[in-house]
C-alpha cells in the first residue's frame, strides 16, 4: 500500500480499507475556520487525512484524533509520522461515547466530525462489518457524536460536521439541545440545478443565536467540469 498525496508538494496519506477518503472530508476540512485555535480534536478520525488538511491550514494547531478501529487508528499514526507531524497530532484509540474517560471537558478550540449520514437499519447495510459502522449509526448515533463535540469544546469553541440534507432540522435541533448554537451553513451542490448532496455546518459552544446561510458549493460548472472552487480546494 502506498502513500498518496492530496496535491502536488501537500499532505501524504494511506486511506483505511473501510474508510476511504471522500469529498466530504475534504470539503469539511475546507469549511472548519482555523484561524486563533490551539487544540483541535477529529471526532471519528479513520486514517486521519481530516486532521492532516487541519495541519496544513495552521502551524500553530495541535490536532488529536479519536478512532475506534485501531487499524484505522494505527494507520492514522503513520500518516502523522509520514509528514513529520507527530509532535503536533496525536491519535487515541477509543469510543467517542466514552468521552468523558478520555478528556478533560473544555479541553478543545475546535472540533470536527463527518459522522456515519444514516440510522441504524435504514437502506442496505454493507457486508463488511466496519464499513457498515462507517456508513450507519452503530457505533454512535448523532447525539452522541453532538454530546461529545460539545463536552470537549470550550465555551466559544466551535464544532464543524458534514451530514446529509434530509437529516438537517435533526442536525440542528440535536446541536442546540446540548448547548452548541448553530451559526454557519453552506449546502454542497453538483451543479446549480441540481438538489443539495452535502450539508457544511458550524455550531458554537454557548454561542448567541444567529445563523449565517454561505453561498452554496458546486462541485461543477455549467460544462460539467471541476468549478472554480473545488479546484481550489483540491489546489489544482
Amino acid at each position: 500500500m502506498t502513500f498518496e498525496c492530496f496535491w502536488p508538494g501537500g499532505p501524504v496519506f494511506r486511506q483505511a480499507a473501510h474508510f476511504r477518503l471522500g469529498t466530504d472530508c475534504v470539503l469539511l476540512a475546507d469549511f472548519a475556520r482555523v484561524e486563533g485555535a490551539r487544540r483541535g480534536m477529529d471526532l471519528g478520525c479513520a486514517s486521519g487525512a481530516g486532521l492532516l488538511l487541519l495541519l496544513a491550514k495552521s502551524e500553530r494547531l495541535h490536532m488529536t484524533g479519536l478512532e475506534l478501529v485501531e487499524e484505522a487508528a494505527e494507520l492514522a499514526r503513520e500518516n502523522l509520522r509520514a509528514n513529520a507531524l507527530d509532535k503536533r497530532g496525536e491519535i487515541v484509540s477509543g469510543d467517542l461515547r466514552e468521552h468523558r474517560a478520555l478528556f478533560r471537558a473544555g479541553s478543545f478550540d475546535l472540533v470536527i466530525a463527518n459522522p456515519p449520514y444514516y440510522p441504524a437499519g435504514s437502506g442496505a447495510r454493507p457486508t463488511d462489518d466496519k464499513r457498515a459502522a462507517a456508513r450507519l449509526e452503530l457505533s454512535c448515533t448523532l447525539r452522541e457524536v453532538c454530546e461529545a463535540a460539545a463536552y470537549l469544546l470550550r465555551t466559544g469553541g466551535s464544532a464543524f460536521l458534514v451530514h446529509k440534507p434530509e437529516r438537517l432540522s435533526e442536525l440542528f435541533c440535536t446541536l442546540s439541545a446540548v448547548g452548541l448554537e448553530p451559526k454557519r451553513l453552506r449546502l454542497v451542490q453538483r451543479r446549480p440545478d441540481c438538489a443539495p448532496s452535502l450539508v457544511l455546518a458550524e455550531a458554537r459552544r454557548g454561542g448567541k443565536p444567529g445563523l449565517r446561510i454561505e453561498p452554496p458549493l458546486y462541485l461543477q460548472d455549467e460544462n460539467g467540469a471541476d468549478s472554480e472552487e473545488l479546484r481550489r480546494i483540491y489546489h489544482r
